[in-house]
């Protein structure tokens, strides 16, 4: 206002208005927002109305903004239908979309409806408008609305209030383009299926006035069957058609396809690109009515060799294509791929993936830009346990700004678990870049906003900057990438309390906003053609969500602890209770004391959820880490391992002379911690990669195994070394006291025994756990793939496929060579635990 009153121009007022609104926007208190900030801008933006100073869209746009935040509808109603609502014209249609919505709001059905008869007599192809037309008449249907005898219907115009009139205000819009010689609009065709299924689910017997949903649908793929929106437009509508007539629909719309040349494998193929596209929209609605799922395994190989002969053959029609552009017969391979993966996941059948991934990197070599290849390679090879390849296929994705957030969990869920830590180092810098340059960002737009008056687009920054804060995969990448830090570096670069130091980390505070957790994944990024019943479901969703909150409780859980830990090293031995309360030991206790206790009650929520055996469509959101950490024994070994620090704290306070029963029961963890080890380890043996009756066979789940077994050794490691540190002045102060005393008596300890016995163990550990690697290594590294007997038409389809395995096979040594250089630093830790 400072500058306002200085320079007298309409901005700086607004900017201080929009000041107000900002305040209301971040107000803790809804109701201070409500009774002071807003009421407040509203006066002022009214004082330039009355003086009719308003001179700018902006403005309006910001008096709309206040109205609406107030819940003053009507008022705004006004504005936007009143002399202001003329300033509205950077946006096409921008005041009837307004106007719109809050006739929504307002349940002024009646004009909602006239409204939108009214702009799509304008432009019949405007479908955001036909959800609101019929959304209006079946509220003016419960309603009971009965015209009025005389004068207009309402100020927007006639109302269309009965189903008929519905019916018959569609089908005009389609004899409209019927009429038509050029191109149709898809809109009215769509309108008629859509308020067929609307009607269908209310069980309206006017259904039968707008006629067969089988002959519409045959209908519309006449018309629009040569265009790639046809699928996506019709799948929403295929449950209109009862199961019986599924085949049925697919023989009559094959007839309104044109294969005319014959090839050498005896499949017709089409003529040209439009030919094409209607046989592929054909072969797309036939999986999604299910009809590729309920062939056995003849028919799905059957139905592979003519997709993938589609497929090469549609590849001439792309000969002149540049590079970045895709292939015109590419779905013809992607939806090969999915039934090849039917195949995998049917029977078991690992030939099945290698074929798959052949298949796609053929795709790849001549569509090299194709999204869907890449996702789909990506989520193979991950499922495979090979992530080196999976590095270079996101990269190539190129994915930008708030796809980070959306699509980065394919990369960081496997990251870390199969054991490429560098990589995972790498995937992890990826978001967490771009998280934290947001609030960089944002402030910026937000600059810039208010520069040039875009006042509507500030709240809507705000909210970026809010829903990127409260991420799950912020929240989890961060966790993540703390965690990998500390098991590739404390107590081998650096120390566990240096390490942890270095971090933003708090043991006492949790700084994940666990209440407004927000998940921005995009669980549809895979393109899919299954039938609903495969589908992913809201259910689905939830439970995803669920089990992706409880892992990352468990893993933040752990990096606190650990940071506590780390606290602990520092803390001096104090013989007073009293004293260490005063040094704030005591407060240091109870924090140990709440954060196991959260612990303990999170790993019975994880218990919980893992007996439920939940599954995921195969193209929707990876299953956590949660249930094989569970099975491996993984989490109960490092709640154990942390559950220690009490007992050794206990330890210190006591001393060594009056605490034999604890002593006892500290060497008895120590026993349980090396058997709980042995088994994790034992559930790593078996062979990663191996040739069985010429078919090469993988166990990526031994690897995850083994990379819970390297990060639970890190931690009984640290907890080992926290140990030493304690009993090194224990046992000097003991030694001190016999000399004293002149005892010739050197018996050691129960736990220092116990100690020794533990820090013995954990070496041998180590030692069975490199040799596995070793000869993993040895095993895999004799395997000649080049004597696989693989099945394919062609020798490039084999070289694709030898390809992929070579790429496993690289991965798998890569993996193995990370996972034993960390062990063996890990061994040399050891050393610095005598005491």
């Amino acid at each position: 206002m400072a500058l306002y009153k200085i320079v007298p121009k309409n901005p700086y007022y607004f900017w201080s208005v929009m000041s107000l609104v900002m305040q209301a926007i971040s107000a803790q208190d809804e109701k201070l927002a409500q009774t002071m900030f807003l009421p407040l801008a509203e006066r002022m933006v009214e004082k330039m109305v009355k003086e009719e100073k308003i001179e700018a869209e902006a403005e309006v746009q910001l008096y709309f903004m206040i109205l609406e935040r107030l819940g003053k509808c009507v008022e705004a109603l006004e504005v936007i239908r009143g002399p202001l609502g003329e300033k509205l014209t950077s946006e096409l249609q921008s005041r009837e979309n307004k106007c719109m919505m809050l006739y929504q709001r307002l349940q002024q059905w009646p004009e909602c409806n006239a409204l939108a008869h009214k702009l799509l007599l304008k432009n019949p192809d405007d479908w955001q408008f036909y959800p609101s037309y019929f959304d209006s008449l079946f509220h003016l249907i419960d309603q009971s609305w009965i015209q009025p005898e005389e004068g207009d219907h309402c100020p927007e115009g006639e109302v269309h209030h009965t189903v008929a009139e519905v019916v018959r205000f569609v089908e005009e819009r389609i004899k409209g383009e019927d009429g038509k010689e050029s191109h149709s609009l898809r809109g009215p065709y769509l309108a008629r299926l859509e308020l067929m299924h609307r009607l269908r689910k209310r069980g309206c017997a006017e259904e039968r006035l707008l006629g067969d949903p089988f002959e519409l649908m045959v209908q519309f793929f006449g018309k629009f069957g040569d265009k790639p929106c046809c699928i996506t437009d019709l799948k929403i509508y295929l449950h209109l058609l009862p199961a019986e007539q599924h085949v049925q629909f697919i023989n009559r719309l094959s007839k309104a396809v044109p294969l005319r040349e014959q090839g050498e494998e005896g499949f017709s193929f089409p003529e040209d690109t439009k030919a094409l596209q209607r046989h592929l929209c054909l072969c797309q609605l036939s999986r999604a009515l299910g009809l590729n799922h309920s062939l056995d395994v003849d028919g799905k190989l059957r139905l592979i060799t003519e997709l993938k002969a589609h497929y090469r053959y549609g590849l001439k029609f792309g000969k002149n294509a540049v590079k970045t552009e895709l292939q015109f017969s590419d779905m013809y391979c992607l939806m090969a791929a999915h039934v090849y993966i039917d195949l995998w996941t049917e029977t078991g059948d690992e030939n099945m993936v290698w074929q798959c991934l052949g298949l796609l990197q053929e795709g790849l070599s001549h569509s090299a830009s194709n999204a869907q290849f890449k996702l789909l390679l990506l989520l193979l090879y991950c499922r495979l346990g090979a992530f080196e390849p999976v590095v270079d296929l996101y990269s190539s994705l190129d994915a930008k700004h708030v796809q980070h957030d959306t699509i980065g969990f394919l990369l960081t869920r496997y990251a870390e678990s199969l054991g490429q830590f560098a990589a995972a180092s790498q995937s992890c810098n990826f978001s967490l870049r771009f998280f934290h340059s947001n609030q960089k960002d944002t402030s910026e737009y937000i600059i810039q906003a208010y520069k040039y008056g875009a006042f509507e687009k500030i709240p809507e920054f705000i909210a970026l900057r809010n829903r990127l804060n409260q991420s799950l995969h912020f929240a989890q990448v961060r966790t993540e990438r703390m965690l990998l830090d500390l098991f590739l570096e404390a107590d081998i670069v650096l120390s566990l309390e240096e390490s942890v130091r270095a971090m933003p980390l708090s043991a006492e505070d949790d700084d994940i906003p666990w209440d407004n957790m927000r998940d921005n994944r995009d669980l549809t990024v895979f393109t899919s053609w299954d039938p609903k019943e495969r589908e992913l479901t809201d259910e689905h969703r939830l439970r995803s969500l669920e089990e992706e909150s409880v892992w990352l409780r468990l893993r933040s859980l752990t990096l606190r602890l650990l940071t506590f830990l780390a606290g602990l090293g520092h803390t001096p031995s104090q013989q007073n209770s009293k004293m260490s309360n005063e040094n704030g030991v005591g407060d240091k206790t109870s924090v140990l004391g709440s954060l196991l206790s959260q612990l303990n009650q999170t790993l019975q929520t994880a218990a919980q959820l893992a007996e439920k055996h939940i599954q995921y469509p195969f193209l929707g959101p990876p299953a956590t880490r949660l249930a094989p950490a569970l099975s491996s024994g993984s989490c109960q070994c490092q709640a154990a391992a942390l559950q220690l620090s009490v007992h050794l704290q206990e330890l210190e306070t006591v001393g060594l002379d009056e605490s034999s029963e604890l002593q006892t029961q500290i060497c008895n963890s120590f026993k349980s911690l090396v058997v709980q080890l042995q088994e994790i380890l034992n559930k790593c043996k078996g062979d990663l990669l191996e040739m069985k009756e010429s078919k090469l066979k993988t166990q990526p789940s031994l690897l995850e195994n083994l990379i819970f077994f390297v990060e639970t050794v890190c931690i009984v490691l640290w907890m080992a070394s926290y140990c030493a540190k304690i009993l090194r002045p224990l046992k000097t102060g003991l030694q001190k006291k016999k000399k004293k005393k002149k005892d010739s008596q050197t018996a050691l300890p129960v736990v220092v025994c116990g100690f020794q016995e533990l820090t013995g163990s954990l070496q041998d550990l180590l030692t069975q756990a490199l040799e596995h690697i070793k000869g993993q290594e040895t095993g895999m590294t004799a395997l000649k793939l080049a004597s696989l007997t693989l099945e394919g038409p062609t020798q490039e389809e084999v070289s694709f496929m030898q390809a992929a395995m070579d790429k496993v096979q690289s991965s798998y040594l890569r993996s193995l060579q990370e996972v034993g250089d960390l062990l063996k630093k890990r061994a040399e830790t050891i050393k610095s635990l005598k005491i």
